[in-house]
C-alpha cells in the first residue's frame, strides 16, 4: 500500500509514518505541505492520503478539491486529520470528497482504522458507479 502524508509538523508526519508501516507495512511518503504534495501527486498513484488541514501555502482542504477536480486523483481515499474540534471545517472537508475525518491527537490504532475506513469508502463508492 503506498501512503500520502501531508502534514506540516515533521513529529506528526514521523509519527503517522511509524504507525502505518508498522500496522499496514505500508510505503509511506511525505510532504511537508500542500503545496509539496501537488509535486509529489503527479509522480505517481497513492492508495490513500492522509492530510492535515492547517498549513502553510496550500492547506488540506484546498488540496482536497484540487485533488478532488482531477481525473487520476479523484478516486484516491483522502483521511483528513486536525486539531481543529469544528464541525465546520469538519464538514467542509467531507464536502469537498475527504473520505474520513481524525482529531487529533489520536492513537496508532485510531489512524490505521481511519485509514481502513477511507479505503472501505472509496471503493464502495467506486462500485456504487459501477468503476473497477
Amino acid at each position: 500500500m503506498k501512503i500520502l502524508v501531508v502534514e506540516d509538523s515533521s513529529a506528526m508526519r514521523a509519527f503517522v509514518r511509524a504507525s502505518l508501516e508498522e500496522a499496514e507495512g505500508a510505503e509511506v511518503f511525505e510532504a511537508s505541505n500542500g503545496f509539496e504534495a501537488l509535486r509529489l501527486l503527479p509522480r505517481g498513484r497513492y492508495d490513500v492520503v492522509v492530510v492535515d488541514i492547517n498549513m502553510p501555502d496550500v492547506n488540506g482542504l484546498e488540496l482536497i478539491s484540487f485533488m478532488r477536480s482531477a481525473d487520476a486523483h479523484r478516486d484516491t481515499p483522502v483521511v483528513l486529520i486536525s486539531t481543529e474540534a469544528s464541525a465546520k471545517d469538519r464538514e467542509r472537508g467531507l464536502a469537498l470528497g475527504a473520505n474520513t475525518f481524525l482529531q487529533k491527537p489520536f492513537g496508532p490504532d485510531d489512524l490505521v482504522g481511519a485509514v481502513r475506513s477511507a479505503c472501505q469508502s472509496s471503493a464502495s463508492e467506486r462500485e456504487e458507479r459501477g468503476d473497477r
